[in-house]
């Protein structure tokens, strides 16, 4: 936010100056052809184009950046405060534009996440929009984000939210491409749960959207020699996951972790941590999570290029499981309107503190105040194995389009 306040006190000076140049144009040819009032009007024209590019190439301002989408998403903000695009509200969109895509033409939509096709009847959480509280977000063009995204390589890295993600973006993407069969995943494969690399290419704008499922982040370890019999195996939160050379070479690369930091699926199932090659079995989830996230800053730090690629954090996604075991999984009609207080998540507050302190730049994706109103858009019982309930993932489409709607907005 910080960066985004000077960029737009400095958009606010440039179009000032552009202004009072056009001004001081408009004088000087006004005052020359006063006679001729048609010519004199076709002049101020092309003069104030002229002075304000004159003004914008002095500056050392790149002309076919600035542009009305950009400017406008600059000064939409009100008296209130700077914008701050996580703190705002769901509303009700009945414009046509939401959904965004249909999940069951898409082929890269899992049919576990398309609550439509397995009998949701109630269609009204596909109608909400995210409304920031002192700006917009701006409205998703699938033409403008297909040329921005020629030539390059988008990587998503993650558990199963960071998939669905992905699988929201490439459902969205599709929409503008004509040729459907033009889009593909590089190896064949289908989507799996458990498959640890994922392509989709875009050949006709020569670009791929990739997911690597790293749930952790960090590498899973061996168990060392003498462990209590309860050690199964380690996670060694010194170290990132082997496949991270693969993330390197990218333009987009968004993170996420964070589900699977839990009792159910660490120590109930003999699952510890490892510092240095020695186990440490008294360590804390949230401690492991801090130094986990710490040696993924480090690596970020000294391996990534932040000239070419933008790094983006994504943080803890809301779930919405009730119960006094927290196994119930209860769907709304309507999204909750509560204080974005009512859900806070450590993990999230550690991802924010942690991309703070790095000494490069990467942005932190605060999703979780947005998915914490959202016990509506849950898969629950709508999925392609309804005896299993599930308040962790979401419907495409869904919430996670939104997300990507302000990744988007950021490219």
């Amino acid at each position: 936010m910080k960066n985004f306040e000077i960029f737009r006190k400095k958009y606010k000076k440039m179009i000032k100056k552009m202004y009072l140049g056009s001004s001081l144009c408009k004088k000087m040819i006004f005052k020359s052809f006063s006679r001729f009032n048609v010519v004199s009007t076709l002049l101020f024209i092309v003069l104030a184009i002229t002075c304000g590019y004159v003004y914008l190439y002095n500056e050392g301002v790149n002309v076919s950046d600035v542009n009305v989408a950009q400017i406008s998403n600059l000064y939409a903000k009100d008296s209130e405060g700077v914008c701050d695009l996580y703190d705002g509200k769901w509303v009700l969109d009945e414009s046509g534009t939401y959904p965004l895509y249909n999940a069951s033409q898409c082929p890269f939509a899992e049919n576990s996440f398309n609550c439509l096709a397995n009998g949701r009847g109630d269609k009204g959480y596909l109608k909400w929009r995210w409304k920031p509280n002192n700006c917009d977000v701006l409205r998703f063009d699938v033409g403008v984000m297909l040329e921005k995204l020629r030539g390059k390589r988008v990587v998503f890295v993650g558990d199963s939210l960071s998939r669905t993600q992905w699988e929201s973006m490439i459902c969205m993407l599709m929409n503008g491409v004509d040729d459907k069969k033009s889009v593909y995943e590089i190896n064949g494969n289908k989507i799996s749960k458990k498959i640890r690399y994922l392509g989709v290419r875009f050949s006709t704008h020569n670009f791929t959207v990739e997911f690597y499922r790293s749930v952790f982040l960090v590498k899973i370890g061996s168990v060392p020699k003498h462990s209590p019999k309860r050690v199964k195996s380690t996670i060694k939160l010194d170290e990132l996951d082997g496949i991270r050379s693969k993330w390197i070479d990218s333009d987009i690369l968004v993170f996420n972790t964070g589900h699977w930091w839990n009792r159910a699926k660490l120590f109930e199932i003999g699952c510890y941590f490892k510092v240095g090659g020695r186990l440490k079995l008294g360590m804390s989830t949230i401690d492991a999570y801090t130094t986990a996230l710490n040696t993924w800053a480090s690596w970020v730090e000294s391996m990534i290029d932040t000239d070419r690629t933008r790094v983006f954090f994504r943080t803890f996604e809301g779930s919405h499981w009730s119960g006094p075991h927290g196994h119930t999984c209860k769907v709304t009609k309507m999204p909750t309107f509560g204080s974005k207080s009512e859900y806070r998540s450590q993990f999230s507050d550690i991802i924010k503190k942690v991309v703070n302190n790095m000494a490069v730049p990467v942005t932190a994706m605060h999703v979780t105040p947005m998915g914490s109103f959202r016990s509506d858009a849950h898969v629950g019982t709508w999925s392609d194995n309804p005896t299993v309930p599930d308040c962790s993932h979401w419907c495409l489409p869904g919430v996670p389009d939104a997300w990507n709607e302000i990744l988007f907005s950021y490219l």
